[in-house]
């Protein structure tokens, strides 16, 4: 039986629980006896004191209530424990008996705790969390990283005692069946999209509002060419926060709305035709992106997309001006034999 421990649900971790159900599914499809087990939710739920609170309270959920479940499931002794988010390696001391495999998705948290320029501040205890991290990641048989990049980060970060934790590049699947729709059937779901003029072309923004998502920029670009473009500018994800919607105002950037993420509403707009630069994801332009199968789209792959579309409005050098440039991309990194 493998055995994967996944997320804490209340941490909202939308893609870590796709790919948490993904892999229980796909071990059961392959005929493979697995179970998920997961920190249980309760005194994190409690807001009574505050968001801060919350969060300490949730701390007692993961280490210290679902210590004793994990024991219990430990005790049945699985042929392999698969932590499926290297942020929850704190648990690896618990499975050191058995071979376990690590998901390293990016270690960004990671560096950032350890001091390096990542735009991922952590606080004196999140410095602690992360070292505690570091430390449960070399304790690992195979860690299986989900790009070049991360596997870079991992080879660089992971001291080896002899030849563990192996670092190998598995990239991750989709965890939806993704494919083109009639146009009629697209038009019907994206109608349901309060604001969206959906027959009109827009351009898409997919990802939160840190600031290596690069969404300033966007905004910026938007703007220069937004006359010539005539499309609506579409974030889904986060809401914009009043830093972004106050930098909208200033450049009059009327036609943006944020659409909140979900795998239904962001998949619909994916497939629109109308869409001029899809799954525009403005990835980190100095941090290294960390999923090798999402797009990455700086602001130099933005002006280069826009440029055709806007000839009569040239977009200046100074539109992404502001952002750090990115030190690597995957196209830096030699494929592996």
């Amino acid at each position: 039986m493998v055995l994967l421990i996944g997320n804490y649900s209340l941490d909202q971790q939308q893609s870590m629980q796709r790919f948490n159900a993904m892999m229980l599914h796909g071990l059961r499809e392959c005929g493979v006896e697995a179970e998920l087990v997961r920190p249980p939710a309760v005194l994190g739920r409690i807001r009574a004191f505050g968001a801060t609170a919350a969060k300490w309270l949730g701390y007692i959920d993961k280490f210290i209530l679902f210590q004793w479940r994990l024991w219990r499931k430990l005790a049945a002794r699985p042929a392999l424990v698969h932590i499926c988010d290297h942020s929850n390696a704190t648990y690896a001391r618990s499975a050191r008996k058995f071979p376990l495999v690590i998901t390293c998705h990016d270690l960004l948290a990671v560096r950032g705790g350890l001091g390096e320029d990542t735009d991922c501040p952590a606080s004196f205890t999140g410095r602690m969390l992360q070292r505690w991290i570091l430390r449960g990641l070399r304790r690992a048989d195979i860690i299986a990283c989900d790009s070049r990049a991360t596997a870079q980060d991992a080879e660089r970060l992971l001291a080896r005692e002899g030849d563990r934790p192996r670092i190998s590049l598995v990239h991750v699947g989709l965890n939806f069946p993704y494919r083109h729709l009639p146009n009629d059937v697209v038009d019907a779901r994206l109608r349901t999209i309060a604001d969206l003029k959906y027959e009109e072309r827009f351009v898409l923004h997919v990802g939160s509002n840190l600031r290596r998502k690069n969404r300033e920029a966007v905004l910026r670009i938007f703007a220069k060419c937004a006359d010539a473009l005539d499309a609506q500018m579409v974030f889904t994800g986060d809401a914009l926060n009043d830093s972004l919607r106050a930098q909208a105002r200033d450049l009059h950037t009327t036609r943006c709305f944020t659409r909140r993420a979900s795998k239904d509403s962001a998949g619909r707009l994916l497939r629109r035709r109308r869409a001029v630069a899809p799954s525009c994801a403005a990835r980190p332009v100095r941090w290294r992106t960390s999923r090798a199968q999402e797009p990455c789209c700086t602001s130099q792959t933005m002006k280069k997309i826009l440029r055709p579309i806007c000839c009569d409005s040239p977009i200046p050098k100074s539109a992404g001006a502001g952002v750090p440039r990115r030190s690597r991309t995957r196209s830096d990194f030699p494929p592996r034999a």
